[in-house]
């Protein structure tokens, strides 16, 4: 079976539901994500400070320094 998510204006919703039903499809409810299970998963982000971006800025110059450059 395929999972699909189909966005109804709310005005055919139940018409849409009703033919989809004698097709043989099963219509689950919506799955609201739960609001503590949101907050663990963005507590596990990290943040960088000035100093752990610095090295990709000296990294950065490093590169650059390598590239030829045109003198005209």
């Amino acid at each position: 079976m395929e999972k699909l998510v189909i966005y109804v204006p709310n005005a055919k919703s139940i018409l849409v539901k009703q033919i989809l039903k004698e097709l043989g499809v099963t219509i689950q409810q919506g799955v609201k994500s739960q609001a503590s299970s949101y907050k663990k998963k963005i507590s596990q982000v990290s943040t960088w400070t000035e100093e752990d971006l610095k090295v990709f800025d000296e990294s950065k110059k490093a590169f650059e320094s390598l590239l030829p450059h045109n003198d005209n």
